[in-house]
């Protein structure tokens, strides 16, 4: 008896994340409302609260599987062998996020980062960052192409850093903004990542 209700449940839920995907689609996450999801879903808006507790929480878990989705083709690729390619494999999460301030405000509040709300995908996807550059960090200490004298999970952990900085450079009206996410990424991970010869 209690199959039948949990299983209307799932596909309520999976409804809702539908068509909140498709109105993202043609309107972007900021352009996103509660009340035209409910109602092409056909359900009241206590059900969608219920599911994901308000539209922050609906958003956050229609970003996660997306965030998860390129870290997914990134994996695929091989690994980086020079900062420049590893700067390559950096950009689709960048541009993902800089698409919209929505995207880069809940990343940030559903990883645990600025508050206490959180998302299990989206807290697992910054991990999963983190794991994956420091992977890259390790092969490129090895061949010598970056720095060895600081562990390569902080190194990772100063990419993440500077990833957030430079998208919340970008959506900062104060910041000129005219050249590209490539080229903020080797301005600011150049001199973290790789001693000057001097050194």
């Amino acid at each position: 008896m209690s199959r039948a209700p949990q299983q209307r449940r799932l596909e309520t839920r999976a409804r809702l994340l539908e068509v909140a995907a498709a109105q993202i689609a043609a309107s972007g996450y900021s352009g996103l409302r509660v009340e035209d999801v409910v109602a092409e879903a056909g359900v009241a808006k206590g059900t969608l609260f219920s599911h994901f507790g308000d539209k922050n929480g609906l958003l956050a878990a229609v970003i996660g599987p997306r965030i998860m989705a390129i870290l997914d083709d990134t994996e695929a690729l091989p690994a980086p062998q020079t900062l420049d390619e590893l700067i390559d494999r950096l950009l689709p999460v960048v541009q993902f996020v800089a698409q919209d301030r929505v995207i880069f405000d809940l990343l940030l509040r559903y990883s645990g980062t600025t508050g206490t709300e959180t998302d299990v995908v989206i807290t697992q996807s910054f991990f999963r960052q983190i794991s994956l550059w420091s992977g890259w960090v390790t092969q490129l200490q090895n061949t010598g192409t970056l720095r060895q004298d600081q562990p390569a999970d902080v190194l990772a952990e100063g990419i993440q850093a500077f990833l957030n900085h430079i998208l919340a450079l970008s959506f900062c009206a104060a910041h000129d903004t005219s050249g590209s996410f490539r080229e903020d990424l080797l301005t600011y991970l150049s001199p973290w990542l790789v001693l000057s010869s001097g050194t």
